[in-house]
C-alpha cells in the first residue's frame, strides 16, 4: 500500500513563499508521476501541479505557472511543491497525489492521495 505524507504549509503573507513536501512511502515511487491538487473552501478540488516519473516533464495549472515549481528526489521518495509570489485565492487544503503509471496527461486519475496540508495566505 502506497501512503503520502504532506508537510510544509502554514501561513503567509501575500507575495510571500512556503514549500510543501510529500514523502510516498514504498519502493515503487520512482515509477509513478505525481501531483498536487488543492480544494478551498466551497470549491472543488483542482489541479495544480504534475510531474513524471523520472522527473523530466512538468505540468501546471495556469493559476500558478511561473509562480509554483514540482520537483521531486526519487532516491528520497519525496516531493516538493515551491510556492513562491502566494496570492490570497492559492488558500486551500494541498494534496499530494501518485499516479499509478510514469507519464501524465491532463485529466488523467490518481490513484493514491495523501491526507492534506493547509495553506492559508493572508492579504
Amino acid at each position: 500500500q502506497v501512503q503520502l505524507v504532506e508537510s510544509g504549509g502554514g501561513l503567509a503573507q501575500a507575495g510571500g513563499s512556503l514549500r510543501l513536501s510529500c514523502e510516498v512511502s514504498g519502493r515503487t515511487f520512482s515509477r509513478y508521476a505525481m501531483g498536487w491538487f488543492r480544494q478551498a473552501p466551497g470549491k472543488e478540488r483542482e489541479f495544480v501541479a504534475a510531474i513524471s516519473a523520472g522527473g523530466y516533464n512538468t505540468y501546471y495549472a495556469d493559476s500558478v505557472k511561473d509562480r509554483f515549481t514540482i520537483s521531486r528526489d526519487n532516491a528520497k521518495n519525496t516531493m516538493w511543491l515551491q510556492m513562491n509570489s502566494l496570492k490570497p485565492e492559492d488558500t486551500a487544503v494541498y494534496y499530494c497525489a501518485a499516479r499509478r503509471f510514469p507519464g501524465f496527461t491532463f485529466g488523467d486519475q490518481f490513484d493514491f492521495w495523501g491526507q492534506g496540508t493547509q495553506v492559508t495566505v493572508s492579504s
